[in-house]
């Protein structure tokens, strides 16, 4: 029997609790809720790390950032750090990737056979935070509040732009593999840049939702803030520059409409599989790289442990998928375990070369039970000058940093979050595990200097490579123009057959 297809559509910044899928009353998801009424929703699902490229990158390796040295979305991804790309090419798979993946250095296919787009971001090391001058705020490439002041509706962004070349490629790409000869099952990523702020949105997604519809966030004390968001809040000016009840609402709205944007893609790319005769033998993921905030606790974007920035949506529909919803706690770090078990049918995988660092879901998928219930996660990057680490164990999550008091909460009494456990007397066992876990897994004083190191290296490397002419890392897309639709060494009709989807029967 053949390997299923696998096809994984990828948001950024999407946090689960803004979906329809999820219980969002309001926002409109009916692709991803259809998916989900016919295969396994996973309600506690984490990124490992809340930032773009460690969340991408972890989730491609299977290996948490401070194996791979994925701290930041400046941090090279290895060439030699083996992926999920690798892995079902030696398991007879023909991969794809159309879209954002946020590869920083040379390599930009990461054992892609092929790469349909451009990134959306740049490849290189323009984007280093500096853990040596931690408390200086970032101005040039970082957010701020400017983005909910120009919350709204446009005709066209770059991130439209972007998100019509990435579902095009990704949609035609799936088309020609159905009308070619290439029986290998084939393995693709179609990763959209949306609802990723500034919350811009074209007329007829904003139009979905009336404005006195839309839910605030509950804000918080000051007083009542952990020492990371107030941070967050000052690197994103949200201390200073601030925003008004207004400007809230336009931006939660321009999310939501841009969620149901990412939702219509989706549903494209299954209506895809569907004409081509290809869903039944396809598995087909849902996923986001991280969360945002949205205005909860005071802040906004990702870059924390907390549910709205690390929370991800994970849902999975396909051949050998059994519906329902799976409470256990999980990451990125197991996507690639869960996709070598689909790809080899439980089989044995191909040798991996390295230890990784998840396990698969592909049990609790396909109606198993799964004994496991534990995420873990790290964060080396901006608004925090020493590692961040988080454990989730069952409801309870632990957030530690050498800088901060501990941070440690019971989900299912408080989801959020408002009620800090770590000096709670009924919990100091509790609390004194966990913080006995974290100084077994991590050792924070290395990690940290391992992040310094890289910095400053980069900081040298992004200097060097500005003065002169420069040599661009950013994907070019191949696209030999002269061999597609009719050229003169081409047989008229011949050409027209071969494209055509199904076959005419004479």
């Amino acid at each position: 029997m053949t390997s299923p297809n696998i096809l994984i559509v990828m948001a950024d910044q999407l946090a689960p609790h803004f979906t329809g899928t999820y219980g969002h009353p309001l926002v409109k998801t009916p692709n991803i809720d259809a998916l989900a009424e016919r295969g396994a929703r996973f309600d506690a699902a984490y990124c490992h790390s809340p930032l773009c490229a460690p969340a991408r990158f972890s989730l491609m390796s299977g290996q948490a950032i401070s194996k791979i040295g994925a701290w930041d979305n400046a941090s090279e991804f290895a060439a030699s750090v083996p992926t999920l790309a690798h892995h079902l090419r030696l398991s007879g798979y023909r991969t794809s990737l159309s879209g954002k993946m946020h590869f920083v250095g040379p390599d930009q296919l990461h054992g892609f056979h092929e790469r349909l787009t451009t990134d959306i971001y740049p490849a290189d090391f323009a984007w280093t935070p500096n853990w040596d001058r931690a408390d200086d705020r970032i101005a040039k490439w970082y957010h701020n509040m400017e983005v909910l002041h120009e919350a709204g509706q446009a005709v066209t962004t770059y991130q439209i732009d972007y998100d019509e070349e990435v579902g095009f490629a990704a949609r035609r790409r799936l088309l020609d593999m159905a009308r070619d000869t290439d029986e290998r099952p084939f393995f693709m990523i179609a990763s959209f840049i949306h609802p990723h702020d500034p919350y811009v949105a074209r007329p007829e997604w904003w139009s979905l939702y009336s404005p006195n519809d839309i839910d605030m966030p509950l804000d918080m004390d000051e007083a009542d803030r952990d020492p990371h968001t107030v941070r967050i809040r000052h690197g994103i000016e949200a201390d200073t520059v601030g925003y008004t009840e207004e400007q809230t609402r336009r931006a939660r709205h321009g999310y939501y409409a841009n969620t149901s944007y990412f939702d219509h893609w989706v549903g494209q790319l299954v209506t895809t599989l569907e004409e081509t005769a290809q869903l039944d033998n396809t598995v087909v993921m849902v996923i986001s790289d991280h969360g945002d905030m949205l205005g909860d606790r005071g802040a906004w974007f990702k870059m924390s442990f907390h549910e709205r920035s690390a929370r991800v949506p994970l849902v999975m529909a396909g051949p050998g998928v059994h519906q329902g919803s799976v409470p256990n706690a999980c990451t990125h770090l197991d996507i690639l375990p869960t996709l070598l078990d689909i790809a080899n049918e439980g089989g044995p995988w191909p040798e991996v070369g390295v230890e990784l660092d998840g396990r698969s879901l592909w049990e609790s998928a396909s109606g198993g039970l799964d004994d496991t219930d534990e995420a873990f996660g790290e964060y080396c990057a901006e608004m925090t000058s020493h590692p961040m680490f988080m454990i989730r164990q069952g409801s309870m999550k632990y957030i530690y940093c050498d800088t901060d008091p501990p941070l440690l909460f019971d989900l299912d009494t408080d989801p959020m979050e408002r009620t800090n456990l770590a000096a709670d007397p009924a919990y100091a066992d509790t609390a004194t595990a966990f913080a006995a876990q974290v100084r077994q897994r991590w050792d924070s004083d290395h990690i940290r200097e391992q992040v310094l190191q890289s910095q400053r290296a980069r900081r040298t490397l992004y200097e060097a490579m500005n003065d002169g002419s420069i040599t661009s890392w950013d994907h070019a897309p191949e696209h030999d123009v002269a061999n597609v639709y009719v050229r003169n060494h081409m047989d008229w009709a011949e050409a027209g057959g071969r494209s055509r989807f199904p076959a005419f029967e004479r």
